[in-house]
C-alpha cells in the first residue's frame, strides 16, 4: 500500500524527535512557538519550523492568534480526540510511528523517576477472544483520552510530570 500526501506528510512530521516533545506539549495547553521554544529550549525559528512540519502532517492544529508587542502570535494544540495517530494508517507509516514514538520513550525514561507502584510496564503478545480485545483496546483508549483532557501547561503548580505511551495493535496470524 502505498502512502499518499497527507499519510507523507504526517511521516516527515515525526521523522525529528522534537516534534514528539512538542506534541506532548500541546497537549496541555495552546502555546505559541516562543512558549514552545523557551520550555524545550530552543530558538524561536526552530520552534517555528517544526510546529509548522507537525501542523502541514495534520497533527497539531491552529488554535487562535493574539496580538504581542504589535505582531501577532498563533497559537497551537494537539487535540487527542482528532488524532490522526489514532486511526487506519498504512502498514509502513504506521511502523514508522511506533519507530519514532520508542526512541521518544528512550529519551524520557532517561529521566524518570521509577518510585515504587508510581510506575506501569506491561507487555504481552496475548489471544484473547475478539470481544475481549475490543473491550478492553476501548477502556484503555478511553483512559488515555481521559488523560489528555486532564493534562495542564507546563510546570502548572500541583502538577506532576508523567509520561505516557500505549500501543496496541491486533496482530496477524502467522502461517502454519
Amino acid at each position: 500500500m502505498s502512502l499518499g500526501e497527507g499519510d507523507k506528510a504526517a511521516l516527515r512530521a515525526l521523522a525529528h524527535p522534537v516534534r514528539l516533545q512538542i506534541m506532548s506539549l500541546l497537549t496541555g495547553a495552546e502555546l505559541t512557538a516562543a512558549e514552545v521554544a523557551r520550555e524545550l529550549g530552543l530558538t524561536h525559528a526552530n520552534a517555528s519550523y517544526h510546529m509548522r512540519n507537525l501542523l502541514a502532517g495534520g497533527l497539531i492544529v491552529a488554535a487562535g492568534e493574539e496580538k504581542i508587542r504589535g505582531g501577532v502570535a498563533k497559537r497551537y494544540r494537539y487535540d487527542a480526540h482528532s488524532e490522526p495517530l489514532a486511526g487506519a494508517r498504512p502498514d509502513e507509516q504506521r511502523r514508522a510511528e511506533f519507530a519514532a514514538l520508542a526512541h521518544e520513550l528512550i529519551r524520557r525514561s532517561s529521566a524518570a523517576h521509577f518510585a515504587e507502584r508510581r510506575s506501569l510496564l506491561s507487555d504481552g503478545d496475548f489471544w484473547v477472544d475478539p470481544e475481549v480485545w475490543v473491550r478492553i483496546r476501548d477502556k484503555i483508549s478511553a483512559a488515555v483520552v481521559e488523560l489528555h483532557e486532564a493534562a495542564q501547561p507546563p510546570r502548572t503548580p500541583g502538577t506532576v510530570r508523567t509520561s505516557t505511551t500505549v500501543a496496541m495493535f491486533q496482530s496477524r496470524e502467522e502461517p502454519s
